[in-house]
């Protein structure tokens, strides 16, 4: 009888272990690239203006923050949205602002990262992310993204890639790029 309990009780130490483990792994996704720090309104609006956002577009928005650049596209325009983040809690906090703001049914997020998730079904894609990040995520716009969709990044641009526009909004600078035909 001892040897059952013992047995038993191990049994459930290993079951609450490999429990604790999964729940730390779950915890412990890789870091976010960039620290959240909003798009301000008035640039949020400038970036889907620049992009001449209308309600035929699919907005990706990678690393959505609170979710404001696609809630926007959809409540302004009618288009529809997915925002990509790292971070469990923006993910949460963008999915109550999508309920508050009435548009569920035309946007979602993902948590995800950005690397690893699939936005090829994008017509606009926004950004705010840092330099570094842009240039490390340009191959993969270029690569999966079709002829003709729309980039536009707040504060920061792709190295030598060059910007087809550039406008400057409430102190912020927004940049602008079309993906080109393939080679």
């Amino acid at each position: 009888m001892k040897m059952l309990k013992n047995s038993l009780l191990t049994l459930l130490l290993l079951l609450c272990a490999t429990a604790f483990v999964q729940a730390q792994e779950a915890v412990m996704k890789r870091t976010p690239d960039v620290p959240y720090v909003p798009t301000r309104q008035p640039v949020v609006d400038a970036m889907l203006e620049l992009a001449k956002v209308t309600e035929d577009d699919v907005i990706y928005d990678l690393g959505c923050g609170d979710g404001r650049i696609v809630i926007t596209a959809a409540k302004k325009y009618g288009a529809t949205g997915t925002g990509i983040d790292i971070n469990p809690d923006r993910i949460a906090e963008a999915n109550e602002n999508a309920r508050e703001a009435g548009v569920t049914d035309k946007v979602r997020f993902i948590e995800g990262d950005l690397f690893e998730e699939d936005f090829s079904q994008a017509s606009v894609v926004t950004l705010y992310l840092l330099p570094a990040v842009n240039q490390k995520l340009r191959p993969k716009l270029l690569s999966q993204l079709k002829p003709g969709t729309r980039i536009v990044s707040h504060a920061f641009d792709m190295g030598d890639w060059e910007p087809e526009q550039t406008i400057e909004v409430d102190g912020s600078k927004i940049y602008f790029w079309t993906v080109p035909e393939k080679e």
